[in-house]
């Protein structure tokens, strides 16, 4: 895996928890900049599925196990976008916090990466 991908994605994942965490400590719901900020790490996510499944295409393998690795990649591309959706179904200051808790999720998703990639 590319360690300066996994390290930005969980960055940006954690930046994103705190700003919907300030919403919701605000008592505000998710906004239509969240959301960009969602999409924004939703990409990062995507490129780290896309380079892991090229990565095993070229015979490379993680330290753990190929099936696991690729759960984590499905999971992580699928958390920030999930949470989006059921923010937009709860718009109130709890959706802030679903995204935000998502965005932590994101982030021990990647540390896990890291390790079942052999980091």
């Amino acid at each position: 895996m590319l360690d300066v991908l996994t390290v930005v994605t969980a960055v940006a994942a954690l930046l994103l928890a705190a700003w919907c965490g300030w919403a919701a400590y605000r008592d505000q719901p998710t906004k239509d900049w969240h959301f960009i900020g969602m999409a924004v790490v939703t990409l990062l996510a995507l490129v780290q599925l896309v380079v892991g499944i090229v990565q095993l295409a070229r015979g490379e393998k993680p330290g753990q196990g190929t099936t696991i690795f690729v759960a984590y990649l499905l999971g992580s591309a699928a958390c920030v976008p999930a949470a989006g959706f059921l923010s937009l179904g709860e718009r109130t200051r709890w959706g802030s916090v679903t995204v935000a808790a998502s965005g932590v999720v994101l982030a021990v998703l990647e540390v896990r990466l890291f390790d079942i990639w052999g980091g």
